[in-house]
């Protein structure tokens, strides 16, 4: 069709059908010339399993649409599959938009591969992670450090304790992200969270409390 809307309900219709062959028919709105129906087909291809969907989606986060990254993002994260984890981190540390930064950090949370801790703990606390001579800009959307904070509580690798200790001691941050961290520290059960929970467990937030 040369109707934008009528491309974009037929992949949605596709990837509803939750077949292989439907998802293989998806397959070449991937690369249609509007940013709608390839962010719509991210989603529809997922059906043909995670080897090939990754395969297939990867591109996508070069993308020059913005929204079209994001939810490549997004769909990379629900393969679970560890293929993703280098190109997700990479995102999540390169990208210029905030909301495709959080989408590749909830996703990096989905696939749940401690390879991914590294980018994680650099966008929550680059001070941990950096070289000196290479700082990283500290994060300072709430939503991406948020993302972070709980994918690494998916993760459950006590690689990112100090990360989210740092966090969750650090007043200047909003309360959702320090609440966050300390959720993650609590899924990840490192003894060395202790000191810093009970420190938080008299915060001013009831919720971080």
């Amino acid at each position: 069709s040369s109707d934008v809307e009528q491309r974009r309900d037929a992949v949605m219709r596709l990837g509803a059908m939750h077949r292989p062959d439907a998802s293989r028919v998806a397959l070449s709105a991937l690369t249609d010339e509007s940013p709608l129906v390839r962010a719509t087909a991210t989603k529809a291809i997922l059906s043909l399993g995670a080897e090939e969907s990754v395969a297939s989606l990867l591109p996508l986060l070069n993308d020059k649409d913005e929204f079209v990254r994001r939810e490549a993002a997004y769909a990379l994260g629900l393969t679970r599959s560890p293929a993703a984890t280098a190109a997700l981190s990479n995102l999540l540390l390169n990208d210029k938009e905030d909301g495709v930064q959080a989408a590749a950090a909830v996703a990096l949370g989905h696939i749940a591969d401690e390879a991914a801790v590294v980018a994680l703990v650099a966008t929550l606390a680059p001070q941990l992670s950096a070289p000196a001579n290479k700082k990283r800009k500290p994060e300072n959307n709430p939503f991406v450090l948020r993302a972070a904070a709980a994918a690494l509580g998916h993760i459950k690798s006590r690689a990112g304790t100090a990360a989210l200790i740092s966090v969750l001691s650090n007043e200047k941050l909003p309360s959702d992200v320090r609440r966050e961290s300390a959720k993650s520290l609590g899924l990840i059960g490192d003894q060395a969270a202790v000191p810093a929970l009970q420190a938080a467990s008299t915060a001013a937030d009831p919720y971080l409390a």
